[in-house]
């Protein structure tokens, strides 16, 4: 019967019609009925043409690449790939080859690649200001901290606009060491949070970190359901918080800082109920809390809009960037007023936090969301996109993990489901694989054995199929 459904569906579908989404979903159901996949999985359709490109080719670009970037400057895959246009969800490379794009420009792309809505205020702002700066009054600005105040809980009223996650970071920990008179800073094993020299002594991954002076930063157990030495246990992971506070400092902190869902980290969603915990203790402790919502942020995953919501706590500090502008470079600080009034104490300047362009942006970027129910959608599509690859998981045992809520889900794989043995040398050939499927995903963990699937939130139920057919696929070959 399935085998005539498909042939009536290839007899009858146009590129774009109901009978080509049906034929997907035959695909999978066929494909899951306990054979191996024999055949790479197609891409859903989708009524866009590129245009023709006339620019320079991948290894022309990869020459001035290594001639004029500096070499810490790296590229996915043996032969990397020329991007050259994005449409929603999915890339172009310069033959005019569509990709599936499941990382997002690193989580970055929120509403999808060249949203119109997002694209023409940018435009029209580009038409009539550029840039100006806070020394003069601009109405963008003040309208894009208004309603991005208004998606905050509790007192988080006030809005530093800047340009990126690792400078919502700085900005934040600047903050709390002002407002509590502390210096010590407390993360998390496994977390990161930025690239520069302040900010990477809060992240706590060998592969991001330099070897200069980390500041006064104490790194805790991460509470990590999969691999943490306490499993889900809280209650172990806040005492050690307060062992370090005990010890490690003179019993008093400046903050404390934590993603929910760990990006760079490999999508790690912490153990239920330890913010509520251990908030407890670093107050206790004179110190503020302080949310990293630059990946997890406006409502990607799904449940809730941001990431700290679903350990029923408020932060006194919320730091975003990536989504909030859809690829404009952009970030946000979002306080409360006590907090706030401590930088007022001296000359506080952004050159370009906040410009108009980016205000005009960022803004509508919200206005999307809430119009294109974003939230509900990646709800909806990831816990399909979860239970497939949990069936996935059944199959295959190179797949040790599948977690994560909405759009935020990490895939970790590994050798030996018992100990829990990286799959490294896997995954670099499974991301080498999906990639000439026609998928893109990111790497995370310190290993990199974590295959991170955080694609722009207009990624549908059909993309998910294929991007696990494509899973499935590839790691049947290997």
């Amino acid at each position: 019967m399935a085998k005539l459904l498909t042939k009536k569906c290839l007899e009858t579908a146009s590129p774009s019609s109901a009978a080509a989404r049906l034929l997907s979903r035959l695909r999978y159901s066929t494909a899951f009925a306990g054979a191996a996949a024999t055949e790479p999985p197609t891409l859903p359709p989708f009524d866009y043409e590129p245009r023709l490109y006339n620019g320079p080719l991948a290894d022309e670009v990869l020459r001035k690449r290594k001639q004029f970037l500096g070499p810490s400057i790296f590229h996915y895959y043996q032969k990397p790939i020329n991007i050259v246009e994005g449409k929603m969800q999915y890339l172009f490379d310069d033959s005019g080859r569509r990709y599936l794009d499941a990382i997002a420009g690193v989580v970055t792309v929120s509403c999808g690649h060249c949203h119109p809505d997002v694209l023409n205020a940018v435009i029209e702002q580009s038409k009539l200001l550029q840039h100006a700066t806070t020394i003069y009054l601009h109405h963008a600005i003040a309208d894009f901290a208004e309603a991005l105040a208004s998606k905050m809980p509790g007192n988080l009223k006030v809005v530093y606009f800047v340009n990126s996650g690792t400078e919502a970071n700085e900005l934040a920990m600047l903050m709390a060491r002002l407002y509590t008179g502390n210096l010590g800073m407390i993360s998390l094993r496994n977390a990161y949070h930025g690239g520069s020299a302040g900010a990477l002594g809060l992240t706590a991954l060998s592969t991001w970190k330099y070897s200069i002076p980390q500041g006064e930063v104490h790194h805790v157990l991460n509470p990590d359901p999969y691999r943490g030495v306490f499993g889900s246990d809280v209650h172990q992971y806040a005492k050690d918080v307060q062992d370090h506070i005990d010890y490690g400092t003179s019993d008093k902190v400046a903050g404390f800082i934590a993603e929910t869902f760990q990006g760079a980290g490999g999508a790690v969603e912490l153990a239920p109920g330890y913010l509520k915990l251990v908030y407890d203790i670093v107050r206790k402790a004179g110190g503020v809390c302080i949310a990293d919502e630059v990946q997890s942020g406006f409502g990607r995953i799904g449940s809730h809009y941001w990431g700290f919501q679903t350990q029923d706590v408020i932060p006194d500090i919320v730091t975003m960037a990536k989504g909030i502008g859809n690829g404009l470079p952009l970030g946000a600080v979002v306080t409360t007023p006590e907090i706030a009034s401590v930088l007022a104490k001296k000359i506080q300047f952004n050159t370009f936090g906040g410009n108009p362009v980016c205000s005009a942006g960022g803004h509508t970027v919200l206005k999307v969301l809430d119009k294109e129910k974003r939230q509900q959608h990646s709800a909806e599509v990831g816990s399909h996109l979860i239970e497939r690859l949990r069936t996935l998981q059944e199959k295959h045992d190179i797949i040790g993990d599948v977690r994560g809520r909405g759009l935020m889900v990490g895939v970790e794989l590994v050798t030996d489901r018992a100990n829990k043995v990286p799959a490294k040398a896997e995954a670099a050939v499974l991301l080498e694989s999906l990639k000439d499927l026609g998928v893109l995903v990111g790497k995370g963990g310190l290993h990199g054995n974590v295959f991170r699937v955080k694609p722009p939130m207009c990624f549908t139920k059909d993309d998910a199929d294929f991007l696990v057919d494509g899973f499935d696929y590839a790691i049947s070959k290997l």
